[in-house]
């Protein structure tokens, strides 16, 4: 008898339906074919162990399991419940028509529990789009799932569970997510709070300026001045994401499998800090099966680069298209595929080897030329696309031990949320543009515009501070947030003023 159940594999971060083909005839073997890998493979001797040991078997009659279409590649254990469901379909141990109404994954554990699987909320997408009535999967990612509308979907702990489902001795229980309330559940929760940071208020106001206009920063400071602990706090003050953001964010982490079980709506923008060991690949994505590198899994938050110059040169260089294009594409011989990579760019780097060049108490021991080199570990095609680079000093003790609150995270975040909304309604009429940091060369010459006074002061902080070439369209970017933040529909001579104090890596003097 020949039945068909569906599963799915993930390609990017989208799915696509495997339509599982199992016939059972007569003889004695067993084939599988349609590009299944090791894992797949295996999954005959799971499937006769689950069975057995839950009092049905494997037929012992031939068996040929076809996965369509078979040109694409079959990777990981989470086919088992497809394919063992098609079995006992095949062979009429269960509801031959009740099978092919839903998508069905899950990996098999030999006593027939089922363990979660990757990319369930993609899957569940495709479910809906294809028009399948629902969704059985394992219990832990059902809550991941459950978060498309308009889709059964039901979580499962052991295989008896979802045998007695397709002969109607039992129901399984259907899981419904209000999406709206898991959205706004979290949307606000933070672990990390600027009222903790005593002192920095110059830093602060660069972070928020950051936020504001979606531009990458470094800062630049000795050990223990506070940079990390800055880092930290910055997503805490960027704009809460709107539900489109929520579900693509959730999307690239479940595809990593990086979703926690039971977990549904990513509210939280990501905040992702990988060693400086890291290679290449794992930064941006790939790898033979390709899965998302660190750039994609911090889509809509925030990428912290700590210790930046002991980054190998090769991984810091791959950051410069996905900086520029906000998106990578990884190619390989047989597969092509697109992840998103809109992030904030946070770094962070002493002055020097020993940590204390322009440190206003500890003398710096480095030796003559040692801090130019050190800085040229950075790329300047890189710093190119750092907005704003600040310098960090030391928190004195009277800051430290003061007792006042400072400003909270959440009083931060309403100018930002203010400012973004100002940015939204005048790039509404630009494709792919949402913040000042993403403004084209065209844009910022209609929008960044100076009277005299300003073009006078940019011109002698140019010559006299010996200000890159780079620095012009950098200073212009942050100068139209900082007018943003103030409410300012023209950029005023303070604006511009600020921003250029803002550019401490493009003076010729720094580490000379």
């Amino acid at each position: 008898m020949l039945v068909k159940t569906f599963g799915s594999a993930i390609v990017g971060i989208n799915a696509i339906v495997i339509t599982v083909e199992v016939n059972v005839d007569t003889g004695v073997q067993f084939f599988m074919v349609g590009l299944p890998d090791n894992a797949v493979k295996e999954s005959h001797q799971r499937i006769e162990a689950a069975l057995r040991n839950n009092g049905y078997k494997i037929p012992g009659k031939k068996i040929v399991i076809n996965m369509a279409p078979a040109d694409i590649r079959k990777e990981g254990s989470a086919y088992d419940l497809t394919i063992a469901m098609g079995i006992l379909a095949a062979s009429e141990q269960i509801d031959p028509e009740k099978v092919k109404e839903y998508i069905i994954m899950g990996e098999l554990s030999l006593d027939g529990g089922l363990l979660p699987v990757k990319g369930a909320l993609p899957i569940a997408i495709e479910a809906r789009r294809q028009g399948f009535k629902g969704f059985i999967l394992p219990r832990q990612n059902a809550r991941e799932a459950a978060i498309v509308d308009e889709l059964e979907v039901y979580g499962a702990g052991n295989i008896l569970d979802v045998i007695r489902f397709f002969n109607g001795d039992a129901d399984l229980e259907r899981e419904i997510v209000d999406t709206k309330e898991a959205f706004y559940a979290q949307l606000n929760e933070y672990e990390f709070d600027f009222a903790d940071v005593k002192g920095q208020e110059n830093i602060k106001r660069a972070l928020e300026i950051a936020a504001a206009g979606g531009h990458n920063v470094i800062l630049i400071g000795p050990p223990g001045s506070g940079k990390t602990m800055l880092a930290k706090r910055l997503p805490s003050i960027l704009p809460p994401p709107n539900l489109h953001e929520a579900l693509e964010t959730t999307k690239i982490h479940s595809v990593a499998g990086r979703m926690g079980n039971h977990t549904s709506l990513m509210s939280v923008r990501p905040f992702r800090n990988p060693h400086h060991t890291i290679s290449d690949v794992a930064l941006v994505g790939g790898g033979s099966n390709p899965q998302p590198g660190e750039i994609s899994l911090a889509h809509n938050g925030v990428l912290f680069l700590d210790e930046l110059p002991e980054f190998k040169r090769t991984v810091l260089e791959v950051l410069r298209q996905p900086l520029e294009d906000r998106l990578v594409t990884v190619s390989r011989a047989r597969l092509t595929v697109e992840y998103p990579a809109s992030f904030m760019l946070v770094a962070a780097m002493n002055p020097c080897p020993c940590g204390y060049y322009n440190h206003p108490d500890k003398e710096c021991v480095c030796a003559p030329g040692v801090v130019q080199k050190y800085l040229n570990k950075i790329s300047g095609p890189l710093l190119d696309r750092i907005d704003i680079q600040v310098e960090v000093v030391p928190v004195p003790f009277r800051e430290l031990s003061d007792a006042r609150t400072t400003e909270r995270s959440s009083e931060i975040r309403e100018r930002v949320v203010k400012a973004r909304k100002i940015q939204e309604d005048r790039y509404l009429n630009s494709k792919g543009i949402h913040s000042n940091a993403q403004m084209t060369s065209k844009i910022l010459r209609n929008i960044c515009k100076l009277d005299e006074t300003g073009h006078q002061l940019l011109k002698n902080a140019m010559e006299k501070l010996s200000l890159s070439a780079r620095a012009y369209d950098r200073i212009l970017k942050v100068s139209r947030t900082i007018a943003d933040l103030d409410s300012s529909s023209s950029i005023r001579t303070e604006h511009l003023a600020e921003a250029i104090h803002y550019r401490s890596l493009d003076r010729e003097t720094w580490g000379i």
